[in-house]
């Protein structure tokens, strides 16, 4: 029996915790988890790769919004 586990995708409920944007990356911590902004993910990528358990990154959404027609 394979147990697989789904990453929630984050939604526009999910809010950078840094300054309040909408969330495209979650940081997985020992302790819990934050959520950035791509401009603070980036900004703090280093840092936040070396505590980090797991980091799911969703910023490729950017450019798919960016490509999506309007309606």
């Amino acid at each position: 029996m394979t147990t697989s586990l789904e990453i929630p995708r984050l939604t526009a409920q999910d809010r950078c915790d840094a300054c309040g944007a909408q969330a495209y990356v979650r940081v997985e911590l020992a302790t819990g988890q934050l959520l950035f902004c791509a401009h603070h993910a980036r900004r703090h990528a280093d840092a936040l790769a070396r505590v980090a358990v797991a980091i799911h990154d969703e910023t490729d959404r950017l450019e798919e919004d960016v490509r999506t027609p309007e309606a």
